[in-house]
């Protein structure tokens, strides 16, 4: 599934419940999903949650694209919970595409789709700029 263009929430949400339905997905271009709401709430939002806790103690909050778009989906699962832990367990999330799934037909979610807008959309790959990824 190509997560280009696609809205982070929306997106997260509908692959929640195709996981708790027994599917396996897969995900690639993490860093190309979009996050909506204006740019200075948004990086509020991530370096807030970014910088709580401690090194020691967490919770710890993923600083690069694959990684925050992977916490957003369990955000959306029972992850305590047997099923929810199964379900987490099918997903897989990549930045760009790997070479085996260059030539693989990539599927898209209408329904999670970014409108276009006036202003230029914050990407993930914005995102985990500010947070101190190396990319």
């Amino acid at each position: 599934m190509d997560a280009t263009g696609l809205v982070l929430g929306r997106a997260a949400s509908l692959i929640a419940k195709r996981l708790l339905n027994g599917e396996s997905i897969v995900i690639v271009n993490a860093e190309k999903s979009v996050v909506t709401g204006s740019r200075r709430q948004i990086i509020e939002h991530y370096t807030e949650a970014r910088a709580r806790g401690s090194v020691r103690t967490g919770p710890h909050f993923p600083r690069y694209a694959d990684r925050i778009f992977r916490r957003t989906v369990r955000g959306m699962l029972p992850h305590l919970k047997t099923g929810g832990k199964v379900a987490y367990q099918r997903l897989v999330v990549y930045m760009g595409v790997p070479e085996e799934f260059k030539s693989a037909p990539l599927e898209s979610l209408d329904g999670a789709k970014a409108r276009p807008a006036l202003r230029p959309p914050t990407t993930l790959a914005d995102v985990t700029v500010l947070l101190g990824a190396r990319t």
